[in-house]
């Protein structure tokens, strides 16, 4: 089991990219959430099996269609237990 913060940077607010992100959460079976940060980034945290969410991270690295990911930062965080699912924050 793993975690990681990941924050994505480009055109990813008014894109649909935390509906997508979720989809891909819900698709891959990971557990976390997402939601628009300040500076027009988008922030999340995501956990789960080792190998699915470094899928997941590597389709952060596309995002939705309308989307323009020029980078995602990822940093180890710490499994949080509690987590049911993947939420849509703010």
């Amino acid at each position: 089991m793993s975690a990681r913060r990941c924050v994505v940077v480009g055109r990813v607010q008014g894109v649909g990219f935390r509906w997508w992100a979720k989809q891909a959460a819900d698709e891959l079976g990971v557990a976390g959430w997402v939601r628009n940060g300040a500076g027009g980034e988008v922030e999340l945290m995501v956990q789960g099996r080792d190998d699915v969410v470094e899928s997941y991270l590597e389709r952060l690295a596309d995002g939705p269609p309308m989307a323009a990911v020029d980078d995602v930062a990822v940093s180890d965080a710490e499994v949080e237990g509690e987590l049911g699912g993947f939420q849509i924050l703010g």
